[in-house]
């Protein structure tokens, strides 16, 4: 499972453009709370879309960028890693003075040296409103914080992206960021230079529709004529301007907040319309010229839309850019995308907002013969190895794991097999018989009940061919219906402690972050050549959860201590390795069928390891740290050292 440092040598990105459902100019406008005080804080509602940009990253002496896609023309930008020839090009405007912004910042505030960014493909239009801009201000953020390590979180590169931009003519506010929180509800705060966020939880699905209104808009035209009207508002228009982006707009943010818990589209899409005609009235006077907006207001205005739609608005900063449809269903909104396009010219593009995918479904690989523990394993399965249990029972491995399952609200599980080990498996989950059931008093007969009820929650799949961790975990890829999917290692066992189970600890962390997710746990630099470690910046100041930047299997010390230390505002330097756990999602089995069509091995098996690093460069990885610790089964030392702890501990929390 060996990973070299020559694969850090070319990364992949992808960053989305970002749609705000509703608080539009309230990112700005709550920045001038630096000044009066009486203007209150912004509130926003946004979303990362389906759409967005897709890049390849090298690291180069110079600073470049280049596409071969149409949309550019065959132009390409480059220049030196310097800072009065960046800041130039991120004066002039256009595309690439984003690009060079950022880059300017980086090079004002890091010790780096270039990139070469090659955009592979571009499904977001620009200037309509969907932030390509800030997409590409935070995918030249995150390609340098990954590609030198730069050790900022989610909102540190934020930030960066936010710095840049202010270099260009561009005075797009702070929530146009938000597209590197991905695909998500996510609410914002913005008190003067304090910018918050937290991820919204949904109580149904939603249905997005977005179209480009294929005319034009003056962003920079708008934002200037309503700045006007803060810090301090002087007349009857600059007061309206400033209530409909203030006590307004918390008002609807806060409706629109219960409406999604609830799972109300009807009442959003009504407050939608309410938040347009409220834009309308108060906010568009100030600049007249741009939000008057006929194209944008011919669409909302017909007939034929009401049908399939609850709501409808105006995106980013108004005007006859982008607009935005919340639909009746899914049906619906094919049938709205199909009128835009072939009666109005309308490209659009759909977003669906679900809610916060529970896990349901658990994968344990068992197959395999256990050598390292023989002659145990030649009568007995590894993971049928005796633990004794807080509740006093001495039981098999496997069902102190199917048990934790249960508690954590798991209801399938998945054994990954070999053939001929399955019997094995049913021979214990079936009912004993009824000779033997005399024998057991009424406690043991109810737990012989929920043996064999745990028992019917099983799934087994067949690894016919030993081809490595990553290829048993496929042979679940049905099973898991395109569905998140917890991963427990077979032979290992967990324990918590506090009242929450290690698996439930981790299932909670992904419903959070949305994210494919690694359980991690402290390890000391002199033991990191046996494990797998993760590498990134902490994103909660709990540091419980990582944004993590690189999976390095088994390295040396020496690596360890140059790339892989993870600073603790805690405890200093610490090392953190695989704790056995996972939250994989469908991206992660896409990767997989990816590498064994390609026959892409390490080590010349199919390494899971290979895939999640292929997620995280796509789509974003983190680690949990969750509250417990892991215990191995799988040699005969750790056999004798957690039949010792692991029951003792047990025992010790339980009476504390």
């Amino acid at each position: 499972m060996e990973m070299y440092p020559k694969k850090r040598k070319v990364l992949k990105f992808f960053v989305p453009g970002r749609l705000c459902l509703l608080g539009e100019h309230s990112d700005w406008a709550g920045m001038h709370r630096m000044v009066n005080a009486d203007v209150l804080p912004g509130y926003a509602i946004v979303s990362g879309i389906e759409q967005g940009i897709y890049a390849t990253v090298e690291q180069s002496d110079k600073f470049i960028v280049e596409s071969t896609l149409p949309i550019f023309q065959d132009d390409r930008f480059e220049a030196e890693m310097d800072r009065d020839e960046l800041l130039a090009v991120a004066k002039q405007g256009g595309f690439f003075s984003y690009v060079a912004g950022v880059a300017s910042y980086i090079n004002d505030n890091y010790s780096v040296g270039g990139l070469k960014i090659t955009v592979t493909e571009m499904d977001l239009p620009i200037q309509s409103g969907l932030s390509s801009s800030a997409a590409i201000c935070v995918l030249v953020a995150r390609a340098f914080n990954q590609m030198y390590k730069l050790k900022m979180n989610t909102r540190g590169e934020m930030l960066v992206a936010f710095r840049g931009e202010q270099k260009t003519p561009s005075r797009c506010g702070r929530l146009d960021q938000a597209c590197a929180y991905g695909i998500k509800p996510v609410l914002m705060e913005f008190d003067g230079m304090d910018v918050n966020s937290r991820q919204l939880e949904i109580g149904a699905t939603f249905y997005w529709a977005i179209a480009d209104l294929n005319s034009r808009k003056d962003t920079v035209r708008i934002l200037a004529d309503l700045n006007k009207c803060f810090p301090f508002a002087t007349n009857e228009k600059e007061k309206k301007v400033q209530e409909a982006l203030g006590t307004d707009n918390k008002a609807i943010i806060e409706q629109a907040i219960t409406y999604l818990q609830e799972g109300n589209a009807c009442a959003l899409g009504q407050l939608m319309n309410r938040a347009q005609a409220l834009f309308d009235e108060k906010v568009a006077p100030a600049c007249p010229e741009e939000l008057r907006a006929p194209v944008l207001h011919s669409v909302l205005q017909d007939e034929n839309i009401r049908p399939w739609i609850y709501g409808a608005k105006g995106v980013g900063s108004q005007g006859d850019g982008t607009v935005q449809f919340l639909c009746r269903d899914a049906g619906s909104r094919e049938k709205l995308m199909d009128y835009l396009q072939h009666e109005k010219g309308m490209r659009s593009f759909s977003l669906t907002l679900k809610p916060g995918q529970s896990v349901r479904k658990a994968i344990i690989p068992v197959a395999g013969f256990g050598t390292r523990l023989y002659p145990a394993t030649k009568g007995i399965k590894k993971d049928f190895l005796p633990l004794i249990d807080r509740d006093g029972n001495i039981k098999p491995a496997i069902l102190i794991l199917l048990e934790q399952l249960e508690e954590a609200g798991i209801e399938q599980v998945c054994l990954v097999v070999g053939e001929e080990e399955q019997e094995a498996y049913e021979q214990f989950f079936r009912a004993l018989p009824e000779e033997h059931m005399q024998k057991l008093n009424d406690e043991k007969r109810g737990y012989e009940e929920k043996i064999v009820r745990l028992g019917k929650k099983i799934t087994y799949v067949h690894q016919q061919e030993r081809l490595g961790f990553g290829h048993a975990v496929f042979q679940c890829r049905s099973f898991t219906e395109n569905e998140p999917v917890l991963l427990l290692l077979g032979d290992m066992v967990y324990q918590s402690f506090s009242e929450t189970n290690c698996s439930k600890q981790l299932v909670q962390a992904f419903e959070q972050c949305g994210k494919t997710l690694v359980g991690i746990h402290e390890v000391p630099e002199n033991e990191v050549m046996h494990y797998g470690i993760l590498y990134g910046q902490w994103e909660n100041e709990e540091e419980t959860l990582l944004k993590t930047d690189l999976i390095y299997e088994k390295p040396t010390r020496d690596y360890a201590r140059e790339y892989l230390r993870v600073e603790s505002a805690k405890k200093g330097t610490q090392y953190y390795a695989v704790f056995g756990q996972y939250v994989l999602t469908p991206a992660v089995f896409a990767e997989l069928e990816n590498n064994i069509r390609n026959n892409y091995m390490t080590g010349g098996e199919f390494q899971l390891t290979d895939a999640l690093d292929q997620v995280r460069e796509k789509y974003g990885l983190y680690g949990y740290k969750p509250n417990g610790k892991s215990f191995d089964l799988g040699l005969p030392e750790a056999y004798r050292q957690t039949m010792w702890v692991f029951g003792r501990e047990q025992t010790l929390t339980t009476l504390c």
